[in-house]
């Protein structure tokens, strides 16, 4: 017999109003702040620490309350997912250390790129960057500031430039092995992560096909007849042998490496490989500040890095357990199982649901995580694999904070060009650089094709061929 106590629903001053008053109040002074212009998410900290004081305030046992603000904090994923950015960022910043974007910005100055020609460029070098550090956040930060003075002054349409800079950040969000929204939709449904990611392939490879035809022909429509500075980057080729870090930490991950194994030995790869070719200064690794009583270390900067956001993720966790432990989500599930008898009824609530929470949260982890025991429960009742579960609730996940203007991709990315300033080239608002993510785009689509037409439902409930032959070994 089980020991777990069994709790009422937590409630609220309201009822459901009350429970969800909190979260209206939050994204209220989200889209208020990021349309004021936010610089990132923390920003957003002091509408959060309110929102959760209303709750507190409308909370009938605010004993109860608490408790179940902090467990929410505490779940094991959450950790799973701070632990995984701070790897992640980390891993970042060491390959912004070694060169490795400046090695891929040659590549495209060998080429002598036009504006059209660079944007292209720059849609490639950015989902090769996204790809090789899993984070949109970082892709935006590192590449940006970089590739947007660039290409304006080689005559690129701006808001065309930017829709290609955080379209490559949005690839590799839903594709790369350490993207936070790969391991978060795959470990939420159980999915092995290694088939996870290999199953993607036929959702974003049509996409990246459309995307690198959309955007040469937007810039060409769209770009202003103008003259271009006569001067773009040179870039330098040093850092091509990082290459390889991506490539190894891919490899770990397909062959079934456990999460922190894959991050960490890839960091550890890294490394060493930086420090062989001299691209890493040994003082870059760790260095004692004796004056200051500080220590210095790339490490330490890409952990800090991921301090913003791992904070946000730890309090908005909190505040929907809240709203969990309300009873509300129960409600939903037992609403929608009553009204699934086909998978393409059991597709369309976790879609729905998915992209509900990630609009009531502003957030895509922790949207994934909200909604978690509804597409399992919800999924299982109509056969649909882990796979194919965790496949749905990335899409959705990965449209609309790409896409919208108070979400912080969109923010950054704006942002990030203005450091076009100094070169004379004017920035975009959030707007145009949502407007013109046409991977973000490209994935809606996907996704209405994935639930509507069926698009890879088979091909994501077969078993793993590889666990099939590991079982029979």
């Amino acid at each position: 017999m089980s020991t777990e106590t069994i709790h009422p629903p937590l409630a609220f001053h309201g009822k459901a109003m009350g429970a969800l008053l909190p979260f209206l109040l939050f994204v209220g002074g989200v889209i208020a702040i990021a349309l004021s212009g936010a610089p990132d998410e923390k920003g957003f900290w002091p509408v959060l620490l309110a929102a959760l004081a209303l709750g507190l305030l409308l909370s009938k046992d605010k004993n109860r309350y608490s408790q179940v603000l902090i467990e929410g904090m505490s779940q094991p994923i959450v950790m799973i997912m701070i632990t995984a950015w701070m790897l992640a960022s980390v891993i970042g910043v060491l390959m912004t250390l070694t060169g490795f974007v400046e090695a891929l910005s040659w590549l495209a100055a060998q080429m002598n790129l036009s504006g059209t020609g660079f944007v292209l460029a720059t849609f490639v070098i950015c989902c090769i960057v996204s790809l090789s550090t899993g984070s949109s956040f970082a892709t935006i930060l590192i590449c940006s500031p970089i590739l947007y003075p660039a290409g304006g002054m080689l005559g690129a349409h701006l808001p065309t430039l930017a829709g290609a800079i955080i379209g490559g950040a949005t690839f590799g969000d839903f594709t790369a092995p350490i993207s936070d929204t790969t391991i978060a939709s795959a470990l939420s449904q159980d999915a092995e992560l290694g088939r996870a990611v290999r199953s993607r392939l036929k959702y974003i490879l049509p996409v990246l096909a459309v995307a690198m035809i959309a955007y040469p022909m937007s810039n060409y429509f769209f770009m202003e007849k103008s003259e271009a500075i006569q001067q773009g980057i040179s870039g330098d080729p040093a850092g091509m042998p990082m290459l390889l870090v991506p490539v190894f930490i891919l490899f770990l991950f397909l062959r079934g490496k456990h999460l922190f194994h894959g991050l960490l030995g890839g960091l550890i790869f890294g490394t060493i490989l930086g420090l062989l070719t001299g691209l890493l200064p040994p003082e870059k690794l760790l260095s004692l500040d004796r004056e200051n009583f500080t220590a210095r270390s790339f490490i330490i900067d890409g952990i800090n890095r991921a301090v913003g956001i791992s904070f946000f993720t730890i309090l908005l966790m909190g505040m929907v357990a809240t709203l969990k432990s309300s009873g509300l989500v129960d409600r939903l599930v037992g609403f929608a199982s009553n009204r699934t008898q086909r998978p393409l009824h059991a597709e369309s609530w976790i879609a729905a649901t998915a992209g509900g929470a990630v609009l009531l949260t502003t957030h895509s982890i922790v949207a994934i995580l909200m909604v978690t025991e509804f597409a399992r429960h919800t999924g299982e009742k109509m056969g649909l694999s882990p796979v194919r579960r965790a496949n749905i609730l990335s899409m959705v996940v990965c449209v609309f904070p790409f896409l919208l203007p108070y979400f912080i991709p969109v923010i950054l990315m704006a942002n990030t060009s203005s450091s076009g300033a100094d070169f004379g080239v004017a920035p975009v608002n959030t707007l145009q650089a949502g407007l013109f993510n046409f991977v973000a785009w490209g994935l809606l689509i996907m996704l209405l094709l994935t639930i509507v037409g069926a698009y890879g439902r088979k091909a994501d409930q077969n078993p793993d061929p590889s666990k099939l032959q590991t079982h029979a070994v």
